[in-house]
């Protein structure tokens, strides 16, 4: 029992005690921040990842518009409704099935 007194009224272990503590729940740096930090990080990596691929593919595609003359006309079909003198466009949208109302307790 006098060991145990001894070693909790001991100065190094209280000290250490206290800067552990403080280190793990008080701190700017805590362990929750360092969690939150480490998520983040991880999102903006996808991200990154995700904004170089669109950037490649984008690139990718500029080449072929720059290098091909029927993509490029295909893209000015497509994606600005460009046509010729003697031609009709038809625009063809396609609607999502729509959900079915739930029925309400009084059935209206």
């Amino acid at each position: 029992m006098t060991r145990l007194l001894n070693l909790i009224r001991n100065k190094y272990l209280i000290a250490s005690v206290a800067f552990l503590t403080w280190m793990l729940f008080f701190d700017r740096n805590d362990l929750m921040s360092q969690y939150e930090y480490r998520t983040q990080v991880n999102k903006l990596k996808a991200e990154k990842e995700f904004y170089t691929q669109e950037t490649a593919k984008v690139v990718k595609d500029l080449n072929e518009l720059t290098t091909n003359q029927i993509k490029l006309e295909k893209f000015a079909r497509e994606k600005y409704l460009m046509k010729k003198e003697n031609e009709d466009v038809f625009v063809i949208i396609e609607e999502a099935p729509k959900e079915e109302e739930k029925s309400s307790f009084f059935g209206k």
